[in-house]
């Protein structure tokens, strides 16, 4: 391999690094057409996609800037924030950057990278006239396309997105007043008797005495619960009808919430009002309530024009990237109140960013007598339900929260009813005895929601749907979506005697909808089952008030869902999980992916993989760079 140089021709690094990596080969399409020197070099070893490559050639030429470290610096801050970093720490690009066919497949390899020196690396920025250097904790500054803190790189927009939802969270967490709380404590009395669930009734109490407020659980501790009772203690603590806004990042999470806050209201403790509040309450996407069109920079409402709200309660935050939290806080009336709801070890937003997170970490690193915003109004849920007579998934997912991956394999291998693994090295392709466990389990719940769908029963077939499915980290490769969705398609038809048509449809053929479609009434992320009604093939997809039947060629955008990836399935639950563990390698192969993956089992989970490849996800958290945390410790 030619060595990296500097535009004046000097050695570019002192070191060299071995990071996963696959055929070059198939890099081809990614390449940068007129690139030299660093950004050609990193571009063929697939550091880099192509669209990084330009944006720093055009930056350079803009500004005059051509010392080749300067501007793969840039590309690389551009690559971070593809990834959902939001900062690039130039320190630790060796051991975080990782050629681009590897995060999306895992496959293993190596590829040798030489790196500039840091320290050499910082010097040249520091003279470039791309960007700004702060101090740290410096927010003001002239503007720049980047800004640099210490060895931390923001491309500007970022920056200041980082910036802005920083100090609006500060602003926000000591202006909005509290409740009264002798009125408070009568309210959640009665809607918490005799102690009930004392975590959540502690929980809407952080809620109501914060303008900002975190509330933050895994699956199973009762958030919805807590939120359909909180809204409640809102319209009894009111002088008038509330105006409370609901919503979610996603269509579907949004219509799952609205289902489950009016179930909520047939349960005990609520007065006629509070009910005929609960059942009038409806969800919306972010982007609808802060009316975003596709396509569009601007909003409906924003910094000038406000939304109407008094209290704005948002499920699933930790989908939440920067951007859409910054318009939403924003947006927000001074005296508005936010609540944000979600499960922090979740995996991120596919956004930049990992706000969520971001402010539940200051709660739980703050020195003795430090006061960060937020953290003040976090209330964490630790009492688990879904699991309460699961005791193997509940031990596991603590034990993965802790990061304690000695313990976490121990668990896997001892196994019970709800915990089996199978272990399969890295190097192979799940074979043998694994295989065929997986296969069983594919055939048996695929014919269960044929079976349904050919009888015209559509309920049935939903239930039969998630009854079980198959996680993977990676899109591609062996263990990746594409490879075990044409498996079970091909088992299909193999063993049960389904006849796809020409386009690989077929009565009792489980989908996904990829695409939101307000019109037709379904969202991104929703999933169904293909009927035959009257010899239309239709997607019976799932609703809290029964199926609902679409003809497929109304759908846009649907594909098969016989295996998902773990970022799709965040938010959904199924009877039994079959969890493709990332390679020990791939840079998927981490804390969160695996947590989440874990926790979407209802009742059993079954581990595919090496104990080395879930240690590694165990002990690694997910390496996604911001600096809000820091921000918000001030």
């Amino acid at each position: 391999m030619t060595t990296p140089t500097t535009s004046t021709g000097a050695p570019a690094a002192a070191a060299t690094a071995a990071v996963p990596g696959a055929d070059p080969a198939d890099r081809s399409a990614h390449r940068a057409r007129g690139a030299s020197g660093l950004l050609r070099e990193f571009n063929d070893l697939g550091l880099l996609h192509a669209a990084d490559v330009h944006v720093a050639r055009r930056l350079g030429a803009v500004t005059g800037e051509d010392d080749e470290r300067v501007l793969l610096a840039v590309a690389l801050a551009v690559r971070a924030v593809r990834h959902g970093s939001v900062v690039l720490h130039l320190r630790q690009v060796p051991e975080t950057v990782v050629p681009e066919d590897v995060e999306d497949s895992g496959a293993v390899g190596t590829v040798a990278v030489r790196w500039p020196d840091p320290e050499e690396w910082l010097a040249a920025l520091r003279r470039s006239p791309l960007l700004v250097e702060h101090a740290p904790g410096e927010t003001t500054g002239p503007a720049a396309p980047l800004h640099l803190v210490g060895d931390g790189l923001w491309l500007d927009r970022y920056w200041r997105q980082e910036l802005a939802v920083a100090e609006d969270l500060r602003a926000r967490s000591a202006a909005v007043a509290g409740y009264d709380p002798a009125a408070v404590d009568a309210v959640l009395d009665r809607l918490w008797p005799g102690g009930l669930a004392d975590d959540q009734r502690t929980a809407a109490a952080v809620c109501l005495a914060h303008g900002v407020s975190v509330l933050g659980g895994g699956p199973g501790t009762g958030k919805t619960t807590t939120v359909a009772r909180l809204l409640a203690a809102v319209h009894a603590l009111s002088p008038g009808p509330p105006r409370v806004a609901l919503a979610a990042p996603t269509g579907k999470a949004a219509a799952r919430l609205t289902e489950a806050v009016v179930s909520a209201a047939g349960t005990d403790g609520f007065t006629d009002d509070e009910r005929r509040f609960l059942r009038s309450t409806t969800a919306s996407t972010l982007h609808r309530l802060l009316g975003i069109r596709p396509g569009s920079v601007r909003a409906r409402y924003d910094a000038e024009h406000r939304l109407p709200h008094d209290v704005v309660i948002v499920d699933e935050a930790s989908m939440v990237g920067l951007g859409v939290m910054a318009r939403l806080l924003a947006a927000l009336r001074p005296g508005a109140r936010l609540v944000l709801v979600g499960d922090p070890q979740q995996l991120a937003s596919v956004e930049v960013g990992a706000v969520l997170a971001d402010l539940v970490a200051p709660a739980e690193r703050a020195a003795p007598g430090a006061a960060p915003a937020v953290p003040h109004g976090v209330a964490l849920l630790r009492r688990t339900h879904r699991f309460a007579d699961r005791g193997g998934i509940a031990a596991i997912a603590a034990a993965v929260r802790r990061g304690a991956a000695e313990e976490v394999v121990d668990l896997l291998r001892a196994g019970g009813p709800d915990v089996e693994f199978l272990e399969v090295p890295d190097e192979e392709l799940v074979a043998g005895a694994a295989l065929e466990a997986v296969r069983a389990e594919v055939l048996r719940r695929s014919a269960a929601v044929v079976e349904a769908a050919r009888a015209g029963d559509a309920a049935a077939a939903l239930t039969a749907l998630d009854a079980h499915r198959t996680l993977c980290a990676h899109r591609r490769g062996t263990r990746g979506v594409s490879h075990w969705s044409a498996l079970a398609q091909r088992w299909a038809v193999e063993d049960l005697g389904v006849q796809p048509r020409t386009d690989g449809r077929y009565v009792g053929l489980p989908v996904i909808v990829t695409a939101n479609d307000p019109g037709v009434g379904v969202f991104n992320g929703d999933t169904g089952v293909v009927l035959d009604r009257d010899g239309t093939l239709v997607a019976a997809i799932a609703r809290g008030a029964g199926p609902l039947l679409v003809p497929l060629a109304r759908l846009a955008a649907v594909e098969p869902v016989h295996a998902m990836t773990v970022h799709r399935s965040q938010g959904s639950q199924f009877d039994v999980v079959t969890v493709l563990a990332a390679p020990e390698r791939s840079p998927l192969a981490t804390r969160e992916m695996f947590y989440t993956a874990l926790t979407r089992a209802k009742v059993r989970v079954r581990v595919v993989g090496s104990p080395e490849a879930v240690a590694a996800a165990v002990s690694r958290p997910l390496a996604r760079a911001t600096g809000l945390a820091e921000r918000l410790r001030g």
